[in-house]
């Protein structure tokens, strides 16, 4: 493994190469930390054209905010973008081996999981030929572009509400797709009923749309429900796996515990971005990336210096 750094040991692997995973690299980079970043070139925002709410880059492909941030770190030697996909992650803080599928072995002396979420198969037909085109699942993304258009959204409970909230900002005509039972209390309903929004249970039989567009919906018991844009509530996996694995703490929402500097509950293996937040956010994972890179250089410089200390 080309690498120039004592006993041939790296500061810190980053699996994941989204806007958190290469932001820190960007810190450490600049702090003259020997970095790989691992990512399988697989991201969740593949499937939509544009990201946005990036200061300075709205909108920008998400393949060409990776480009630009690959082409910039480029100027940092100590910094390496490999093309790979994490198998297993063994060891402790400070002695991390990091194997990937295409059976490299990395060292290092921490660790930095920053491979996001990914969706699990959409399980409504139709949905994943809209999915990033008209349906959407962050109105702070991709609202702006659907606004004042007739909105339906694909949840249930505590999580419709938040939608639903949310999205009146945006369009004042909303409908509520519960695709079985809502799970709403009398009240909700009652505040969806004084605000004109409807609520439909029944299952959903398909999403009709043309060239990625949505057209409507279609129900088992034959409403239709028309609409030209969608927001729903995914259910999300982690990346990697990774960090159960380890043995770090999680959020009762399911993220990553983690705390401002990304550190997570095992020693040495720090989170950021989608997988250690609520906020799934481009800016916002850039921004926990950064902090955690923070955290990284900081916690290497003090173990550095007493090991300075010592040998004194």
């Amino acid at each position: 493994m080309p690498n120039h750094h004592p006993e041939n040991v790296l500061d810190a692997v980053i699996v994941g190469g989204g806007p958190a995973g290469l932001s820190a690299a960007l810190v450490l980079g600049r702090a003259r930390k020997h970095v790989a970043v691992i990512d399988e070139g697989k991201p969740r925002n593949a499937v939509t054209g544009s990201t946005h709410g990036f200061l300075t880059r709205d909108p920008i492909p998400p393949q060409e905010l990776r480009r630009i941030a690959a082409e910039q770190l480029g100027q940092y030697p100590s910094v390496r973008l490999v093309a790979d996909t994490v198998s297993a992650l063994t060891g402790s803080d400070g002695a991390f081996a990091v194997t990937t599928a295409q059976g490299q072995t990395y060292r290092a002396r921490k660790v930095l999981l920053a491979a996001g979420m990914k969706d699990a198969p959409l399980p409504i037909p139709g949905l994943a030929e809209v999915y990033g085109r008209s349906a959407f699942v962050c109105p702070f993304c991709d609202g702006w572009e659907l606004r004042e258009r007739p909105l339906a959204v694909l949840a249930k409970g505590g999580d419709a509400m938040h939608l639903l909230k949310l999205l009146k900002g945006w369009s004042e005509t909303l409908a509520l797709c519960t695709n079985g039972p809502s799970e709403l209390t009398d009240e909700q309903k009652g505040e969806l009923a004084q605000r004109g929004i409807p609520v439909y249970e029944a299952p959903i039989a398909r999403i009709d749309s043309r060239d990625g567009q949505a057209r409507g919906i279609a129900l088992a018991d034959g409403t239709e429900v028309a609409c030209k844009g969608i927001f729903f509530r995914s259910q999300l996996v982690p990346g990697a796996g990774l960090a159960e694995a380890a043995g770090c703490a999680h959020t009762e929402h399911g993220a990553v515990e983690a705390d401002a500097t990304g550190q997570t509950s095992v020693p040495g293996i720090y989170s950021a971005g989608d997988a250690a937040s609520a906020s799934h956010q481009a800016i916002a994972a850039a921004a926990s990336g950064s902090m955690a890179g923070a955290g990284i250089t900081f916690a290497l410089n003090a173990e550095a210096w007493q090991r300075a200390g010592g040998a004194g």
